[in-house]
């Protein structure tokens, strides 16, 4: 037996906006610890037992640079990296991945670990004992979930009803049930014959491509194609599009789980979260004796029960309590924690007012670094740019801007028109619209510059590359 594990990162954690956006989601994130989510994530399977040498991570075009630099920063170098071009949920995707699993490989001999990328689990062993435990159900050919035992009512989270002929090493499954309102909630703790569904999955590769071809067979029949027209590209394999699209928008659960009569459970003997919510993050988080969490540059006087996060400036709190503030760089969001479940009303505010602060963050992620939109105004625009070791922007020019570069960390060298050389600490160029250009950082360290620009039109479509390392 060898355990493949799959980490989907596709989620959008829109609940815990406006941390979490589209364009940087929570799983990305460091939203308990220094590390982000997705680090945890993969960090979390070292040491299983019958783990293999592949891990298969599955994200969006958007994200892909991300989700790669994150797990090379946790010592995983050479992860199997499947793009989607566009989100069509998670059936289809462990789909392919099994495909991909099972590359040269015995598929009755391969247990597909399917994580998604967004939990927090801090039992490590106790995780494991159930991954184990697990992986020998799937072996013997059951569909294998993990189910949490719940703490409480909960319209989180979807439901699995315990079946009474259940074996010895397993529980049989009789039924799953979509997130409930709360009085059905209610109801299922009272009975107490039910475990959340966690949304991780054990799978003997053969066994799940079977029933998912007896079950959701356009799943299949789609997936098989969009995998075997993908392009490998700059470490990646893009699946092929015109396909992938034609998919239906299914979740494992709906495209099998649901149907199969195969299904087990094994109950998760670890502490769980999805961190799902602001208010489930304030549960997990360390607090001071009024029962507040708090994370940043933050004062609190006469506050009570609260979550406070700062990520950009001094929050002080006074006479206050049950409250959820969160400030980035260029949003505060307040709210009363128990309102906190109808974010989505905010959502689709932005969405109507066409913000882009719904989907954007500020601080935009590059496969080279970062920059940080400072100050715009009429014909100009400042922001903060940050070049990783070993990476450069691409060789560009613009056709309605001109910049000017002041380095004020690092060293970089610079190509600007005809002219090659390196600039330092308070050290600058001005590059004239039209000329080709390019930062690059051939240093150990970051390289930080202020970058001013000035020009009748800013976008950020407003480039034209010649030669770019990461195949943009």
């Amino acid at each position: 037996m060898e355990i493949v594990p799959i980490i989907l990162t596709g989620g959008l954690g829109k609940r815990l906006w406006p941390i979490s956006r589209s364009q940087f989601p929570k799983q990305l994130t460091s939203l308990v610890g220094e590390q982000t989510m997705l680090q945890n994530t993969a960090k979390r399977i070292k040491g299983l037992s019958n783990l293999g040498d592949e891990i298969i991570a599955l994200c969006n075009e958007d994200h892909k640079f991300l989700v790669a630099n994150q797990l090379s920063e946790v010592n995983i170098r050479n992860p199997t990296i499947l793009v989607e071009p566009v989100s069509r949920n998670t059936a289809i995707a462990i789909f392919i991945a099994s495909l991909q699993a099972i590359t040269n490989k015995d598929p009755k001999e391969v247990v597909l670990l399917v994580l998604p990328s967004d939990h927090l689990i801090q039992d490590i062993e106790q995780f494991h004992l159930s991954i184990n435990k697990a992986a020998e159900v799937a072996m013997d050919g059951k569909l294998v979930t993990l189910g949490v035992t719940p703490n409480g009512p909960s319209t989180l989270y979807g439901y699995i009803k315990k079946s009474d002929n259940s074996e010895e090493n397993y529980i049989s499954v009789e039924a799953f049930i979509e997130k409930p309102n709360l009085e059905k909630a209610e109801q299922f703790i009272a009975d107490g014959n039910y475990l959340w569904n966690s949304g991780m999955f054990l799978f003997r590769a053969d066994i799940l491509q079977d029933e998912l071809n007896r079950h959701s067979k356009e799943i299949t029949k789609i997936g098989k194609k969009a995998f075997e027209n993908a392009e490998s590209n700059a470490g990646f394999i893009h699946l092929e599009s015109s396909s992938f699209k034609q998919a239906p928008d299914l979740s494992i659960d709906y495209a099998l789980m649901e149907k199969t009569d195969n299904a087990a459970v094994i109950p998760l003997n670890s502490d769980w979260n999805d961190l799902g919510s602001w208010q489930s993050l304030h549960d997990i988080s360390p607090k001071d004796k009024e029962g507040n969490a708090s994370s940043g540059d933050v004062i609190l006087e006469e506050t009570k029960n609260s979550y406070i996060r700062s990520e950009d400036r001094l929050i002080v709190t006074l006479g206050m309590e049950d409250m959820i503030v969160v400030d980035t760089a260029d949003v505060t969001f307040i709210t009363n924690k128990n309102s906190v479940s109808k974010i989505d009303q905010i959502n689709k505010r932005l969405k109507q007012d066409q913000r882009k602060e719904k989907d954007q963050n500020r601080k935009i992620y590059r496969p080279w670094g970062w920059y940080d939109s400072l100050e715009s105004g009429e014909g100009f625009q400042v922001k903060r740019i940050s070049v990783s070791p070993g990476s450069s922007i691409s060789l560009q020019k613009h056709e309605h801007r001109s910049e000017h570069w002041i380095v004020v960390k690092g060293k970089g060298k610079v190509t600007n028109g005809e002219e090659t050389f390196f600039l330092e600490v308070n050290q600058s160029t001005y590059i004239e619209k039209g000329t080709i250009h390019r930062l690059e950082n051939l240093e150990e360290y970051d390289l930080e510059i202020i970058e001013v620009q000035s020009g009748g039109y800013l976008g950020e479509d407003d480039i034209v590359r010649f030669d770019d390392i990461y195949g943009r």
